[in-house]
């Protein structure tokens, strides 16, 4: 990472509040959610239909984040704003390595994987179906967003200014886990983290481009145009 953003990180309450929220957001909202919003429903005395759930949620995500690491995206994004073509340049690059990758792996994965499809990329499709324009707005803006503070920002970054190696691995097994934990969960199946490496490439890229450009804007701005891309083919 430049030398310029890693020399002034996150604060202290930064991390021990970027530390809570990030583990409520790995391991807890997943499966909270829902009763959660079962009392407000309760509260309320109407049902919430699912993409109001989802709007909410991503709303209280995207705050909380704004709001815990209000320090930390102010300085990443002046150091954007002081050399924003190093950060474009980064994300192009990541962004043609990230679909080259993509493609080695899962011609590697079908191999073990047996054809057993990408269980998020299903549920995202159903989402677009049910209400497109909300599914939009989370996938391509409000996801890529919360992902990145936490995986980049909190992860690799604070890893980073101890050991570049462990950034990468640590935060790209979060990263898959993310994405898979609940459905083994769910289905009583631990054959489901095998997706997990569906998701290594993808981690590592964005990683990099965090690496490289040396403020999180890089990594936002790629996860959003894969997202867009992906939602395009869908739609």
């Amino acid at each position: 990472m430049a030398k310029k953003a890693a020399s002034s990180y996150m604060t202290s309450l930064e991390r021990i509040l970027g530390g809570v929220f990030f583990a409520v957001y790995l391991l807890v909202l997943p499966f909270a959610s829902d009763p959660l919003f079962a009392g407000l429903e309760r509260l309320l005395g109407r049902d919430l239909p699912g993409n109001v759930r989802s709007m909410i949620s991503y709303y209280l995500l995207f705050a909380l984040t704004v709001v815990i690491f209000w320090n930390y995206l102010g300085r990443t994004t002046g150091y954007f704003l002081s050399a924003p073509w190093r950060t474009l340049g980064a994300a192009a690059v990541g962004l043609v390595a990230f679909y080259g990758l993509n493609e080695l792996c899962y011609r590697a994965i079908g191999l073990v994987l047996e054809g057993r499809q990408n269980l998020n990329d299903v549920a995202i499709s159903a989402q677009i179906d049910d209400a497109p324009r909300s599914t939009v707005l989370i996938v391509v803006a409000l996801a890529p967003f919360v992902e990145e503070v936490l995986f980049r920002g909190y992860v690799f970054g604070n890893i980073r200014q101890h050991s570049r190696v462990a950034a990468y691995v640590v935060s790209c097994l979060l990263f898959a886990f993310l994405h898979v934990w609940q459905f083994a969960v769910v289905n009583h199946s631990l054959s489901y983290f095998l997706l997990m490496l569906q998701y290594l490439a993808p981690g590592l890229v964005l990683s990099w481009v965090y690496d490289r450009s040396g403020t999180l804007w890089g990594s936002i701005l790629l996860h959003a145009a894969v997202n867009a891309l992906a939602v395009w083919q869908v739609l």
